[in-house]
């Protein structure tokens, strides 16, 4: 791993009565993504192309940040067009998305990267109150029901990249829903399925302290990397490297008990 402070905790052991998604150790997972706000697919494309090269069906699920329930619905038909066992992972609000996504049958792990994993009666924005107001709400407006990032927000969200992209992350942005982080999830898939947890040390959207908790509350698999939010954009190999031990792991343990090294 590239980062000077990666680090890694155990993944726990859960209910034997959950017998979860069996991958061979012949049979790579797929990888499908869910994207966060002021984003859409093509934030993976860095990540994306390298896991294609290595032989692993990815993809990208696509929506539109109307609503967690569409959102949910649209990663779920997403696994439908891959071969399955697949490993979900999230970015940022993407977090939510995997947290209720990832109970489906097809589902082996989970990864997280600077993301939300509300708990079961909670919401996207739960937790966010309880931590400190990240820089970028200074820099964000709600009109005509979205949620807009003004030019200077990029600073907070991506501010590790050059400027170039950074102007072109700004101008591509999807503005979400103003309510998309308000539904309550109702059922929170890493509370059975091995998961994986990247936090961001220098992240101005999610607060590294959130993050962290997030990653210990479930018991992930946690590592840390020297980056802003957008951390497959400005460090992706350092997520392809996640990705590709998480799925190693599940090649060799099925989801729903301990990785046996």
């Amino acid at each position: 791993m590239r980062s000077s402070k990666a680090r890694r905790s155990v993944i726990p052991e859960f209910s034997e009565s959950d017998p979860g998604v069996v991958v061979t150790a012949d049979d790579k997972p797929s990888i499908v993504f869910a994207h966060g706000l002021w984003a859409d697919g093509s934030c993976f494309g860095r990540v994306i192309g390298e896991l294609q090269a290595e032989g692993y069906e990815a993809i990208s699920s696509g929506y539109g940040l109307e609503s967690l329930d569409g959102d949910v619905a649209a990663t779920i038909r997403a696994l439908g067009r891959v071969t399955s066992p697949s490993v979900l992972v999230g970015h940022s609000y993407g977090g939510s998305v995997i947290t209720v996504a990832g109970t489906d049958d097809r589902v082996a792990g989970l990864v997280f990267i600077a993301a939300l994993a509300p708990e079961v009666g909670e919401t996207s924005k739960t937790q966010l109150s309880n931590f400190p107001i990240a820089d970028v709400c200074s820099d964000v407006e709600i009109a005509d029901g979205r949620i807009w990032m003004f030019p200077e927000g990029v600073e907070s969200f991506a501010g590790d990249l050059s400027a170039q992209d950074k102007a072109v992350v700004w101008a591509t942005h999807r503005a979400p829903a103003a309510d998309v982080l308000e539904a309550d999830v109702r059922t929170a898939a890493w509370k059975t399925k091995p998961s994986w947890y990247i936090v961001a040390e220098e992240d101005r959207c999610i607060q590294p302290d959130l993050q962290r908790f997030f990653a210990a509350r479930m018991g992930a698999t946690t590592y840390e990397v020297e980056s802003s939010h957008m951390v497959m954009l400005s460090h992706p190999e350092f997520v392809i490297d996640v990705i590709r031990q998480a799925a190693q792991a599940l090649q060799v343990s099925p989801a729903g008990a301990s990785v046996v090294a």
